[in-house]
């Protein structure tokens, strides 16, 4: 990355045209920015990623988003980043324009862009051009260079703008940057949002299709999913995929490239966030291309290996249910609440937690936490205290009956957006479900525990959400979540 005063260094560079309006403009604070989504961002969920999809709207609203779609990619070296940009500034243009010069700055400095990979591309593909007047006040690709410049510092960057979304251009396109990248180490990023401008509730429907399109690699389907959706006469919705073209190349480029499958790994609008309005959206998902169709490895603890950071160790299952118990008997008992002790980093982690309580087998309280804004430590008596004396479905735990409870103990993974219910798999997956303002949730063991199959799951979930039947067959968002389950059982088994 280049120092940024080349701005008098006689070198060709794309300046920064939406810092302090799509992103920070100090280098510091867009940095920490960065720095921030990437730590809150959802576990790795694939191996081998070839292509990732991005939203390109403001951080404020899209910023999570897009770090979502980057830490699957996070890990691995890239010594050329491809950022294929969205065309929101030329109506008549109809090939693929790339920018000829030296590089593109941001305020964290100038990332140069790789003249071999240019001029191979414009040599292998006629339908490129190099052409900078399509970059100049283009914001797509500059949104995305602050996470190219933080997790990707040494790589060099292509960037491209696909000017309309025909299927020949880019397959064209897609067969020639996979040849031009079949020796190098590269990562293709696709700049696009989804839905523009319909209520949240219709934006979500479609979103919700668009995205299993995408996912499943193929132009053709994609192209004939948005135009099926937009011949609905949804009031408002102007357009189904904002970058559908550079999601058709990047599609493209994969599959070439080797990539044989393809996974949403988030979803939001912009009415999820607090300065956002519910009755005028703009959608954003996060998909990745990857070459490996198995989804991550687990370590023993259940989460995913990339993304586990320290392990719950037997002890700190065991230190969990321990400081449950003592917070719930000193509690009832009006003693002061105890002190976390024989406590490893690993139960010192952000994780959403659940704590459920039975009674000679049946079910005597259970609340969670799905957010995981606390420790695990200072959450497990949180939600002890709330599982005992403040779930609706039962009178409060009382002193004389607590020995008498089982505690068992659900540790989460973040939850992921999934296409549809054929993603979900019972047993493995917990569920939630959104829908018209109402959602509800299941913990993975609910459905093995009550015998239920996923589609008697899914009905039972839309009841407990006071849904009516069969609500989660259209139009409702499904996100599902890993749980790692431990109980006092399990140890008084083991001694």
């Amino acid at each position: 990355m280049a120092d940024p005063s080349d701005r008098n260094s006689g070198k060709d560079i794309r300046f920064p045209i939406v810092a302090g309006r799509f992103y920070p403009a100090s280098a510091s604070a867009l940095r920490q920015a960065v720095r921030k989504f990437m730590a809150d961002a959802v576990p790795v969920q694939v191996k081998n990623p070839l292509a990732i999809v991005v939203p390109h709207a403001g951080y404020v609203f899209s910023g999570q988003i897009a770090a979502d779609g980057f830490r699957q990619a996070a890990d691995q070296t890239c010594d050329v980043v491809v950022v294929l940009g969205t065309n929101h500034t030329s109506g008549s243009f109809r090939k693929i324009s790339i920018y000829p010069g030296d590089g593109f700055s941001t305020p964290l400095g100038t990332t140069m862009i790789d003249k071999e990979v240019v001029k191979a591309l414009l040599a292998a593909d006629p339908d490129c051009v190099p052409d900078k007047s399509l970059h100049q006040q283009e914001h797509s690709i500059e949104v995305q260079l602050p996470f190219i410049q933080v997790l990707f510092p040494d790589a060099r960057i292509v960037p491209a703008v696909i000017g309309v979304p025909d299927i020949g251009l880019c397959n064209r396109f897609g067969a020639a940057l996979a040849g031009v990248l079949k020796s190098r180490r590269a990562l293709i990023v696709a700049s696009a949002d989804l839905s523009h401008y319909p209520t949240a509730d219709a934006a979500e429907d479609v979103d919700k299709k668009t995205l299993a399109a995408m996912e499943k690699m193929d132009p053709a389907l994609l192209q004939k999913t948005t135009q099926a959706q937009m011949r609905r006469g949804i009031p408002n919705l102007h357009t189904c995929a904002c970058g559908e073209a550079a999601v058709m190349a990047a599609m493209s480029a994969a599959r070439a490239m080797g990539a044989t499958a393809g996974r949403v790994i988030r979803y939001a609008h912009s009415g999820d966030v607090p300065a956002g309005e519910r009755d005028r959206v703009v959608g954003y998902g996060a998909v990745v291309y990857y070459a490996n169709p198995q989804s991550a490895q687990t370590d023993e603890s259940g989460f995913p290996t990339e993304a586990s950071g320290e392990k719950l160790s037997d002890d700190d299952k065991k230190a969990l249910l321990t400081l449950v118990r003592e917070t719930l008997t000193r509690h009832l008992s009006g003693q002061a609440a105890p002190r976390a002790q024989g406590l490893g980093p690993a139960a010192q982690q952000k994780r959403g937690i659940f704590v459920t309580l039975k009674k000679r087998g049946a079910l005597r309280g259970c609340i969670g936490r799905m957010i995981p804004d606390k420790p695990l430590h200072i959450l497990a008596g949180d939600v002890a205290l709330q599982s005992a004396l403040e779930d609706p479905r039962f009178r409060p735990v009382t002193l004389e009956e607590l020995r008498d409870l089982e505690i068992e103990i659900s540790v989460l993974t973040p939850m992921a957006p999934v296409p549809g219910a054929d993603h979900i798999d019972v047993g493995r997956d917990g569920v939630l479900i959104r829908k018209g303002g109402r959602s509800a949730v299941f913990l993975p063991q609910v459905a093995p525990e009550q015998g239920w199959g996923r589609d008697e799951m899914l009905e039972h979930l839309c009841l407990k959400a006071g849904l009516p039947p069969g609500s989660w067959k259209e139009g409702a968002q499904l996100l599902t979540f890993q749980a790692v389950v431990f109980s006092e059982t399990d140890f008084k088994s083991m001694s």
